[in-house]
């Protein structure tokens, strides 16, 4: 049996190995080429002579006396000047000798030294600062508390909020006020509806009958509505009511029709309704027990929306409801801007969104009858930032606090 060949012996070349690389041969070192300074050549133009010394260049210096040039000579020359002053002992680190003066070191870019803050002279304390804190707050109190600050009046300006909503309303309860505005305030009625009471000679002071609405009083003693004495303003309170169909919005009906306080529960507070919904208009109603309040939903200027969805027997267009952006005048009585659309069409009726901000008597009714509609189902779905949801059909509830006391900013 012969041995096998091993590569190369037939004359071609071996197999190259995976992964490796041909070795490239190392390239020669080229020679360097020495550039002679001009002044340093020999006479003969070659290379400089041994032991030929080359001229440091001129070097160029700032006004400032610093060192422009950044050549290795210049640098070369400004660390021999740093370490001309520096003694450096046997055996230890060369450090800088200690400076007499305290005066900044000036830096060589230039800067000037900066001078040395001036100490403000010590002044006297002044009367203000020499009265101790104590003296403005009672013996055990808090070194943090805030200082109580004193009206002309004599009342106390600080403290929180729950300090300062009794303080108010007992001033606004001493400042005179029209008769109706107050009662208005208690809850009793609106301000026209009290207007007409006086008229009527419902209300009397101290016995004594009332007969103008310009009276001016500062508190409601000895005030009587119907013989009976009007109770002192409470805080205002707001109260959401899923008013059904067939009730009426009053509080009395002269036909014995039952009313939205007869499905109110037992104990509930005296309120009175803003705004009002007819005997077949179900939805949201608010009642309140201040009727400044009231007022103020119920005002056109105030600009407060009321949305409703209403169902209605017809045949009516998207273009027909968008004619009552700009409003309509129907029997002499003029309606302003409504925002209707058309929501879902179910055989002959159609559900339609609208829109309002005066709130007139049957203003919706009146507006889609003007369209040719018959309205079948009539729902207030919203009024203003409140909303009816999910509210059951004769059910309350309250608006909380906080809620209506950011309501208030936005409308005063």
């Amino acid at each position: 049996m012969s041995a096998p060949r091993l590569p190369g012996d037939d004359g071609r070349p071996g197999a190259k190995k995976k992964g490796w690389a041909k070795a490239k041969p190392k390239a020669g070192k080229r020679p360097t080429k020495h550039r002679v300074r001009r002044d340093t050549k020999a006479e003969d133009g070659g290379r400089p002579e041994d032991g030929a010394v080359r001229p440091a260049k001129a070097l160029r210096t700032r006004k400032d006396g610093s060192i422009a040039s950044g050549k290795a000579d210049a640098r070369r020359a400004r660390e021999a000047d740093k370490t001309a002053g520096i003694v450096k002992p046997e055996g230890k680190r060369a450090r800088p000798p200690r400076r007499e003066d305290t005066a900044k070191a000036v830096r060589t870019s230039g800067d000037r030294p900066r001078p040395a803050p001036e100490r403000k002279a010590e002044t006297a304390p002044t009367e203000k600062a020499l009265r101790p804190a104590a003296a403005h707050r009672g013996a055990g109190a808090s070194a943090k508390a805030p200082i109580p600050r004193t009206r002309k009046d004599g009342s106390t300006a600080a403290g929180s909020r729950v300090a300062r909503e009794p303080r108010a309303a007992a001033h606004a309860s001493q400042s005179p006020q029209r008769i109706a505005k107050l009662l208005a305030r208690a809850g009793i009625a609106s301000r026209r509806e009290i207007e007409r009471m006086i008229a009527e000679g419902r209300i009397a002071l101290n016995g004594s009958v009332i007969d103008t609405p310009a009276t001016i009083l500062t508190s409601l003693a000895g005030v009587t509505v119907d013989g009976r004495p009007v109770e002192a303003a409470e805080a205002s309170r707001l109260f959401l009511f899923h008013k059904p169909t067939g009730l009426i919005t009053a509080a009395f009906d002269p036909a014995g029709r039952p009313t939205i306080y007869d499905r109110l529960p037992p104990g509930f507070p005296r309120v009175i309704p803003v705004g009002r919904l007819d005997l077949n208009t179900e939805g949201l109603l608010l009642l309140t027990n201040d009727g400044e309040l009231k007022r103020k939903l119920e005002l056109p200027s105030t600009g407060i929306p009321r949305t409703y969805r209403a169902r209605a027997y017809g045949e009516v267009t998207q273009e027909m409801l968008e004619s009552l952006v700009d409003g309509v005048t129907i029997d002499g009585i003029r309606y302003g801007p409504i925002d209707a659309n058309m929501e879902r069409r179910t055989g002959r009726n159609v559900w339609i969104e609208i829109r309002i901000t005066e709130g007139k008597n049957r203003e919706v009714r009146r507006v889609l009858e003007y369209l040719g509609l018959q309205v079948s189902r009539l729902i207030r779905t919203a009024y203003g930032e409140f909303v009816l949801a999910d509210l059951p059909a004769g059910g309350v509830v309250e608006v909380r606090q906080h809620d209506l006391e950011e309501f208030w900013k936005t409308i005063r």
